[in-house]
């Protein structure tokens, strides 16, 4: 069992932290002030999005290669907004990880080098408990059941003896990367990010097509659903463009992207709302806290709303400045890890691609 330690006190003056984050295809720099006698204020939020053609992933090689070419006017442009100078600073922090090896290492060489030039204490962080700590403070959840979804993982999760414990997780891929991947099927665009664009497709959808429903108790798959979504593409009824007289013609049955993408979201996201609301039956809690760039999904935040409000609860989701990759959920979690006396020495501020969420010690909650 982890040493209790002491609430965490306010500052004693204000506390500036330059957060990075570049673990996947966003690369995003901001600065979190930390007062002494008023919450924690957001002074700069800026993001750069490495965007490749439709039909096409993003390589972590041509993804570090972003990175590299971005960092400096990322940066620079946080530290204006923000009205601070690289003197000002009280820590840098940056993602440790999880995420794609190349962009990670990208990251940590440039929060080290702005490290040693301007002599600033080092905050390796997780990307997990990032997204949680940012989603508590914009929603002002105290202690609720998170569900974690974005790109690189799928996770239900819970607070207990200062570790964020993982109740349920994907046992395979994670959303995010399975609504990439579907994207990329059916040809839509990547801009502003595949996911957005599958949202925007199934408002449009009229047809709930069958798809697996692969919960596996606190757990899920999602790399069946993703095969048979794939299979449908393949169906003679299919229509990539369908005309109004093929729409309308009842002896052609035509499936239409749209509806494969109004199946597919309604179908995960009844799973996702499931073992969320499994796990708050089993902690008693009556909030959701939805976090991860696939939080943003209107849709998603809708169904987990109806459940929680059935359950006498209440569901806290952020919009995309903060659902999304940022560099301001960077600097409050390492924030709130260096009030606590945390930092790392250089050899120490290293990077993984494998980092789960309940290996940090989370000294800031009692």
């Amino acid at each position: 069992m982890p040493p209790k330690h002491a609430p965490l006190q306010p500052p004693e003056h204000r506390l500036l932290a330059l957060g990075i984050e570049g673990s996947a295809n966003k690369l995003g720099a901001g600065v979190m002030a930390h007062y002494p006698d008023e919450p924690p204020k957001v002074l700069s939020n800026v993001r750069h999005t490495y965007i490749t053609p439709p039909g096409e992933g993003f390589l972590p090689r041509d993804t570090a290669q972003h990175h590299r070419e971005w960092a400096i006017d990322v940066i620079n442009k946080s530290l204006e907004e923000a009205g601070v100078t690289m003197q000002d600073l009280d820590c840098i922090c940056y993602t440790k990880g999880p995420g794609m090896g190349a962009p990670l290492q990208t990251t940590a060489l440039v929060a080290r080098t702005l490290s040693l030039l301007y002599h600033k204490p080092l905050i390796p962080v997780n990307h997990c408990v990032g997204h949680i700590e940012m989603g508590r403070l914009i929603t002002g959840a105290s202690n609720p059941i998170v569900l974690y979804v974005s790109g690189g993982n799928t996770q239900v999760i819970a607070y207990s003896r200062q570790r964020y414990r993982i109740f349920g997780e994907t046992l395979d891929i994670a959303v995010g990367n399975m609504l990439d991947r579907f994207a990329r099927v059916i040809g839509l665009s990547n801009d502003p990010a595949p996911g957005y664009n599958i949202e925007q497709e199934a408002k449009r959808g009229k047809r709930l097509l069958p798809l697996p429903y692969a919960t596996k108790g606190m757990d899920v798959s999602l790399s069946g659903i993703l095969t048979n979504a794939e299979v449908y593409t393949q169906d003679k009824r299919f229509r990539p463009n369908p005309t109004e007289q093929e729409l309308n013609d009842p002896t052609l049955d035509v499936i239409t992207p749209q509806d494969l993408c109004f199946s597919l979201q309604e179908t995960v996201y009844s799973m996702l709302v499931e073992t969320t609301e499994r796990a708050m039956a089993h902690v008693g809690s009556k909030e959701v806290l939805v976090v991860g760039g696939v939080g943003s999904n209107e849709r998603l935040q809708q169904m987990m709303g109806r459940m929680a409000e059935e359950r006498g609860g209440k569901v806290f989701a952020t919009d995309e400045r903060f659902c999304i990759d940022n560099g301001i959920m960077i600097a409050q979690a390492g924030m709130l890890a260096f009030r606590m006396g945390e930092s790392a020495e250089l050899p120490e501020c290293t990077c993984t691609q494998r980092f789960r969420t309940d290996e940090v010690h989370v000294k800031w909650r009692r």
